[in-house]
Formats: C-alpha cells, sequence, structure tokens
C-alpha cells in the first residue's frame, strides 16, 4: 500500500478554488487589511534563503553596437518583424531594408531563416543562453503521447503519492499537471521539471516538511499544488505572451534591479527569466537561469530539449477562414475585447459574445453558438468545447477553437464532426465566473494561444472580414469591417451589436 499524502483538513477550502476565467474571476476571500499584512510578512520572511546557491560564472557581455550596425540573428519560431524590432531598439523599415527577401504581406518568420538585423544598443543586458524552446513550452505537438501519470508513477520522488482535491474530484498530483497543462496549455514535462527543480518531487520520497508553497509563491492565496500550478502556468503565460507581442522586454528583480532581456532570446526563455525573477533571490534567479539551473532538470529528466528541435510555428502562418460564432441572420452583442483566454492578464486570446435577452444577468436562452470552421470536437466537458480544426481530435496539433460558457444541455458531445455554422451549445455562465450569458472564444495553434488582436496586428482575429483590435485595458476593443466598426461593451448597447450576414 502506498502513503498518500494529504493536505490538512483547514486548506481544504482554499484546495476547491478553481482557475477558471471568462469575462472576470471570483475575487478572493476579503479578511482584515492587517491580517492580511501579518500574514504576507511572515510568509515573505519564510522565503529568505537557507543555503547559498553556487553562482556560475557571469556570461559574456554583448559588445558595445555602433547605432544601426548589422548583427547576425537566426529567425526562431514565432518571430515578426515587429516585435524583433522591439526586441533590436529597431524599425520594422530597417529591418526590412537589410532582409529585402522577405514579402511584404510575411506574418511569422520561418524558422532558421537567416536575417541581418540593425541593432541599437541598450545597456543592462542579462544573459544571452537559451533554457527551452518555445515547442517545448507549450502543450503542443511534442507533448502528444506523453504519459504523465506513467511517468511520474517511475519516480521515487513524492509526488506520485501525492492526492488532492480539485476542480471537483480527488486528483493524484499527475492528474494535477494535467488539468493545469490542458487549461493554461503549458507543457507538463516544463511543470515536472519546475516541480523537481525547486521541491524534488520526483526525486526525493520524503515530501518538504511544508507543502503548501511547492513552488516558491508564498501567498495565502495560491496555498497548495493544484494552486501553485496554476500561479506557475499564469505567471510563466504572462511571461511567454508578453514576451510574443514585445511587451516584455526587461525584468525586475528582488533587489530592485532592472536586467534587460537580451535581444536574441526566445519567448519560453524570456518567460522563465520573468517568473525566476518573481520568487527567487538575485543569486538564486542567476543560477535558476544559468546551464546548471533549470536546463540541468530538464535534460536530466527529459534529454536535451534542443536535441531535434521541432519548430512549431511555421513561417507566413494564417489563420483558416471563420464565420461569426453565432447563426446566420442573428444579431449578437460584442461584450468582450481582447482579454485572457485563461487565467488572468495574457495571453489576450478571447472575444465574448452574448445573445439577445430580455433580462440581464445569467440567463438561459435557445440560441445556438456555433462553429466558426469545420472541425471535430476534441473536449466537451463543464462550460467547455475545444473544436479541432484538422481533425484528429487532439487539440495539441493545428488550429483549435476553445469555446468557454457553453451550456451542459445541447452541448456538442466529444469526437462530434461539425460544419461551419453547426450548433456547438447554448451560450450560458457555466464554466467559471460570468457576469452573464454569453460565450467566450479563443484560438490556439499547435498548443500557443494566438492573441486576438494578433502579435501587433498580425494574425488578429478576423470573423466573417470582422478584424479585432484590442483598447487600452483588457475587455476593452473593436471590431473592425471596412468603414463599419463595433465597440466592445458588457452592457450590450447599440453600439456593440453585431450581425452575421454571411449568404
Amino acid at each position: 500500500m502506498r502513503r498518500v499524502l494529504r493536505y490538512q483538513p483547514h486548506t481544504a477550502a482554499l484546495l476547491v478554488i478553481v482557475l477558471l476565467t471568462s469575462a472576470c474571476l471570483p475575487e478572493p476571500a476579503q479578511i482584515p487589511a492587517g491580517q492580511l499584512e501579518a500574514i504576507e510578512e511572515t510568509l515573505a520572511a519564510e522565503t529568505e534563503p537557507t543555503e547559498t546557491p553556487v553562482i556560475p560564472p557571469p556570461f559574456p557581455t554583448r559588445p558595445l553596437y555602433a547605432p544601426g550596425e548589422l548583427v547576425d540573428y537566426t529567425a526562431q519560431a514565432g518571430d515578426t518583424l515587429p516585435v524583433l524590432a522591439v526586441r533590436f531598439n529597431t524599425t520594422v523599415e530597417e529591418i526590412r531594408e537589410a532582409n529585402p527577401h522577405i514579402p511584404i504581406t510575411a506574418t511569422t518568420m520561418p524558422p532558421g531563416m537567416p536575417m541581418k538585423i540593425p541593432i541599437y544598443y541598450q545597456p543592462l543586458w542579462g544573459s544571452s543562453y537559451q533554457i527551452l524552446p518555445d515547442s517545448l513550452f507549450v502543450n503542443g505537438p511534442a507533448q502528444v503521447g506523453f504519459d504523465i501519470q506513467a511517468y511520474v508513477d517511475a519516480q521515487p520522488g513524492w509526488l506520485k503519492n501525492f492526492y488532492s482535491f480539485a476542480s471537483g474530484k480527488n486528483r493524484s498530483g499527475a492528474e494535477l499537471v494535467q488539468l493545469i497543462a490542458t487549461n493554461y496549455s503549458v507543457s507538463p514535462r516544463l511543470l515536472l521539471a519546475l516541480l523537481e527543480y525547486q521541491s524534488k518531487a520526483l526525486s526525493d520520497p520524503t515530501p518538504p516538511e511544508e507543502l503548501d508553497f511547492p513552488l516558491g509563491y508564498r501567498s495565502w492565496q495560491y496555498k497548495g499544488l493544484y494552486m501553485q500550478l496554476g500561479w506557475a502556468s499564469n505567471t510563466l503565460n504572462n511571461g511567454y505572451y508578453q514576451a510574443r507581442t514585445g511587451k516584455l522586454t526587461a525584468v525586475t528583480l528582488r533587489d530592485g534591479r532592472m536586467e534587460r532581456l537580451d535581444p536574441w532570446l526566445n519567448a519560453a526563455t524570456s518567460s522563465l527569466h520573468y517568473y525566476f525573477s518573481q520568487i527567487l533571490s538575485p543569486d538564486e534567479y542567476a543560477l535558476a537561469i544559468s546551464p546548471k539551473g533549470l536546463a540541468q532538470t530538464y535534460a536530466e529528466l527529459f534529454g536535451d530539449p534542443w536535441e531535434n528541435e521541432q519548430p512549431h510555428i511555421p513561417g507566413s502562418l494564417l489563420q483558416p477562414e471563420f464565420i461569426l460564432p453565432f447563426e446566420t441572420g442573428s444579431v449578437w452583442a460584442f461584450t468582450g475585447g481582447p482579454h485572457t483566454a485563461w487565467g488572468r492578464g495574457d495571453p489576450r486570446a478571447a472575444l465574448d459574445f452574448a445573445p439577445p435577452l430580455i433580462a440581464s444577468g445569467c440567463q438561459e436562452t435557445s440560441q445556438w453558438a456555433t462553429a466558426v470552421a469545420d472541425g471535430v470536437v476534441a473536449r466537451s466537458e463543464e462550460g467547455t468545447v475545444v473544436l479541432d480544426l484538422d481533425g484528429d481530435g487532439d487539440e495539441r496539433t493545428g488550429w483549435n477553437v476553445f469555446y468557454l460558457h457553453v451550456a451542459t444541455e445541447g452541448r456538442a458531445r466529444l469526437g462530434t464532426s461539425l460544419k461551419q455554422g453547426d450548433p456547438v451549445g447554448h451560450p450560458s455562465c457555466e464554466g467559471g465566473s460570468s457576469t452573464g450569458t454569453h460565450v467566450h472564444i479563443a484560438r490556439k495553434y499547435n498548443g500557443e494561444w494566438i492573441p486576438a488582436e494578433g502579435i501587433q496586428g498580425i494574425l488578429a482575429f478576423n470573423l466573417e472580414g470582422w478584424i479585432a483590435y484590442a483598447g487600452q485595458s483588457e475587455y476593452v476593443g473593436t471590431l473592425q469591417r471596412f468603414s463599419q466598426v463595433v465597440t466592445a461593451c458588457e452592457c450590450s448597447n447599440q453600439a456593440s451589436f453585431i450581425k452575421s450576414d454571411r449568404q
């Protein structure tokens, strides 16, 4: 009989908090400010390192480039010219001038393509060491066939004997990793490597004395393995998609120092810099991002991540033809501009649409949310339908469309083949926190969320010619088709009404 690790009863209430999101998120329970400050001060005091980490030698610094000097660069998966311009502190026009072979219609760059990029030096650059390929960051094609439970059971660490209640049932440690990896679309191998690096979850049979914060984020709102995994995946996604869209160019270490991300870094490595900067001391951070840090742990568990790398985002990626997600002739309200697909913050991959209702709030409706393209239902569960457009039934490959807040009654079943315009299910408030009946849709390609406004305009959501544009904050934005503009508003006013007029 194997020993089962469980949380103490006083933590059970926190464990059932599920990281499901939609137009808004459940607010954490409120406690008096003085008490909260005392809790956070106590937790912060406990995070001081007890051992001095072994710090690797410093990385070679980049030379002091002359303004506009051309440097060699090899295109990486998902690169776009606007983001390369941000990273190298130059302009798209200058990059195009140095690379006249790039077509004006290019979206993503072909991985492996040699480029010359004009660079304008900025100080305080950090490590140039690449930790992990982007294709191994997302829950994409590289994770197909990986049996998380079998892998964890084969390891001697404490994770294989761990059980906890989450999202409606008691789950093993491996099942918690699977659940979080699926919802956030973050690689389960990466999550396991972080658990091993930070808490010896796969190698040490003896669990840490305190299992409340195995990933090092000591906050009462994220107590327990499930909540820690959710926080970690959300933080990783924030870093990854901010790097992907050019919003993350530097991290701030816990001593207040700023470190500018090396322009050659890929999104996955930038995300890991961001993640470790949140929870580690500067010395621990320097070790974690070095070859002796997480990279070594990952390689020991799963092999060299750069060997036989298969980029997951091809050159010149295009969205298939999509229609609006409701029946032709219907008028719905555009209630949410670009906002998070899952979690908090980035990726801002989702849009919200609400059917006409007599009353506000969570009301039943006979209206149908419909398939934006032909596909097979790869996931159908509480509040959720995932439509797989390549037809293999695996949401980790090809284009997939994620629908949230789909009512149980009438929801398309797993494995169902749908044609463009076929019913997916009725909009509802199921599947997370919602201020009213609506459907939330987002896109993924090979496991990577695609921002609703695109990557600085590239690959923006296109629904019957309506192009998504983001506003100054989440949920704010517009859909535009030629001279027509529809403005997102949760109020469902006339300016937010949009009609499906496809023939």
